[in-house]
């Protein structure tokens, strides 16, 4: 098709008769007319042979100052997962443990990466375009985002979700696989020591198809909890309350390490948990400023707000402990920093400075609470406090978020209000808690859940992964 103007000239050029000059000029005109009719053809079947864009994109007007500062975001939340989360819980976790726990943080972030390429992007941040089983698209839409990106065949480099025009789509799937990984990853603590690793894999990769990408979509992906008007700035309830949920149902289903409640389970190294729990905040940053998708003045409350909200729990936790145990302790003092990460994650972005204080505050002994009495008072197992951190962290933060949210940091906190976070987090928990123990049914009575006895007494490293620290 571009070669047709040329060729066209060349063949009116050839046909005018050379005797008349006069007659030569006017076919030389008439052929300029045709080439340009045909030029203007040509470009008009291009423009119609375009891919059409889906419902979620728009076309990229690339904005480097913003995709340079999403890549360093993305990074920034990789680390938390890989190495950061690794070290937490392995340091958390006895020493004949410590290697399959390190493995666990690793495998989910191999396997969640390539199950959101496949299907859990299009669901996520897809927009359902077609009824399905009878059910009209915009009600699947406020539930799920369809498949229309299934293996990101509707993404180019020319393409960007609708939300960030500026920063390419590529670069976006990269930031918010990154979140994908770390939300599942977090459930690990909950079963820790005691979980089989085939039956942790298929876990994962149902759980982040089905209670992952659906409630990111209802949150972030224009669904009802959208729709609603609940604030969610980075995943309080997507990420914290969701993983929280989930780990406490696993944690119920696969019931009590051996020895729990008798044995001395003390963790294996506290330098570890300090040196991953650094980790952890610093790539939190990247987590809360990084979700305003852009270096402006909300991604700059969103960074303050984080640091002192994290700080102001370390203190708050200590406190609690101190008077509660007598001294404080190196891993109560991490413990209260991490809690206040989770609780500040959904309202980062909407609370001023002394907002974000009020989060810190509050995060240290709800989170205390919830860890160490509510969980010594009902007898569950929550090894590594994924419910006591994350899923209390995740409730209380979304709760503040509406009471605390400051037009004036953010004007999308206008209109902000509690029942509206607590219509939130009802879907957020309901779905997660069904949708996990469908899950862990599936993957019992399939690859099996729990190691037995014998392989969780000699320790998971050695009986799973034939590897110890120490030969």
């Amino acid at each position: 098709m571009l070669s047709a103007p040329a060729a066209s000239l060349a063949l009116a050029q050839d046909a005018a008769p050379a005797a008349s000059a006069e007659a030569s000029v006017s076919d030389m005109a008439m052929s300029a007319d045709d080439a340009s009719a045909t030029a203007s053809a040509s470009a008009e079947a291009s423009s119609s042979a375009a891919p059409v864009l889906l419902a979620s994109q728009k076309p990229l007007a690339l904005d480097k100052a913003d995709t340079t500062y999403l890549i360093f975001c993305t990074a920034m939340v990789l680390m938390m997962t890989l190495p950061g989360l690794a070290l937490f819980y392995g340091g958390m976790v006895r020493k004949k443990n410590i290697i399959a726990t390190v493995t666990q943080s690793v495998a989910v972030t191999c396997v969640v990466a390539i199950v959101w390429w496949v299907v859990s992007y299009s669901m996520a941040f897809g927009t359902a375009a077609t009824p399905m089983f009878g059910i009209p698209a915009d009600t699947l839409n406020k539930f799920f985002g369809g498949f229309d990106n299934f293996m990101l065949k509707a993404v180019t480099p020319n393409t960007a979700y609708g939300a960030t025009a500026g920063v390419p789509e590529y670069t976006w799937i990269s930031y918010q696989m990154t979140f994908a990984i770390i939300t599942p990853a977090l459930i690990t603590g909950a079963f820790a020591e005691r979980v089989k690793f085939s039956g942790l894999l298929l876990f994962m990769i149902l759980w982040s198809i089905f209670v992952y990408a659906p409630i990111c979509h209802m949150a972030w992906g224009g669904g009802i909890m959208s729709q609603i008007g609940v604030l969610d700035f980075a995943g309080g309830a997507v990420v914290h309350c969701n993983s929280g949920v989930a780990g406490l149902v696993s944690a119920i289903f696969l019931g009590r390490r051996k020895g729990y409640g008798t044995d001395s389970m003390p963790a294996n190294n506290p330098i570890f948990i300090m040196v991953g729990a650094s980790l952890l905040f610093v790539g939190w940053i990247g987590f809360n400023a990084g979700s305003e998708w852009a270096g402006d003045t909300v991604a700059s409350a969103a960074l303050l707000n984080t640091i002192l909200a994290t700080c102001m729990a370390g203190v708050s936790w200590k406190v609690v402990e101190w008077i509660f145990r007598g001294k404080p302790s190196l891993i109560g003092i991490l413990s209260g920093m991490v809690a206040g990460l989770v609780v500040i994650t959904p309202a980062c972005g909407f609370v001023n400075p002394t907002g974000a204080m009020i989060c810190g505050l509050l995060a240290g002994p709800v989170c205390y609470t919830s860890a160490v009495w509510v969980k010594k008072l009902l007898g569950y197992d929550d090894s590594l406090d994924a419910f006591g951190i994350h899923g209390a962290g995740g409730f209380l933060g979304a709760v503040l978020t509406g009471w605390l949210a400051d037009p004036t940091v953010n004007p999308l906190g206008e209109g902000h209000s509690v029942v509206k976070q607590l219509i939130g987090l009802g879907i957020t928990i309901a779905w997660s808690a069904i949708g996990t123990l469908i899950i862990l049914i599936i993957c019992k009575f399939t690859t099996g859940l729990r190691v037995t006895a014998e392989e969780e007494e000699a320790g998971l490293d050695s009986s799973l992964h034939d590897e110890v620290m120490d030969h």
